[in-house]
């Protein structure tokens, strides 16, 4: 047995006793569990964040190509040599020219007077290109003058 003194426990001889590394909770086990409680519990917001991150990137990057896409095909359908393409092959070539390969799009060229005009629609990939895509497009347009 041990003495009280000033509220500690003590040895016989005055020395405190040993720490038995209980914590203040005892024979209960303190916090043992609790940081894997913690990790369960917000481990689906963390990955739901992510993904909805990933996916907003993906509709920023799909925007980025459509814009790029209707650019060049605009730019192709304006300089084209009719004599050896169509303003629309050219156009259409163009466009797909740097689109890759897993993003579903539509592009469509058009005269109009003395400009050509170029319509890009891109579908919106879920999480990456080439699997699933959301039935929502992202379109964007171009016009430039004719040089041919």
């Amino acid at each position: 047995m041990g003495l009280r003194v000033g509220g500690r426990r003590c040895r016989t001889n005055g020395a405190p006793a040993a720490d038995t590394g209980r914590g203040l909770r005892g024979e209960r086990g303190g916090d043992q569990g609790q940081m894997t409680i913690e990790f369960t519990t917000m481990a689906p917001i963390i990955l739901a964040t992510i993904v909805l991150l990933w996916q907003a990137v993906l509709t920023g990057y799909g925007l980025v190509l459509a814009g790029n896409a209707a650019d060049k095909a605009v730019r192709a359908g304006a300089t084209v040599d009719t004599w050896r393409e169509s303003r629309d092959q050219a156009c259409k070539r163009a466009g797909r020219e740097d689109l890759p390969d897993g993003w579903t799009s539509r592009i469509h060229c058009y005269a109009d007077g003395d400009m050509v005009k170029a319509s890009v629609r891109v579908k919106v990939p879920v999480l990456f290109p080439g699997g699933v895509n959301f039935p929502m497009w992202i379109s964007s347009k171009s016009a430039a003058a004719k040089e041919s």
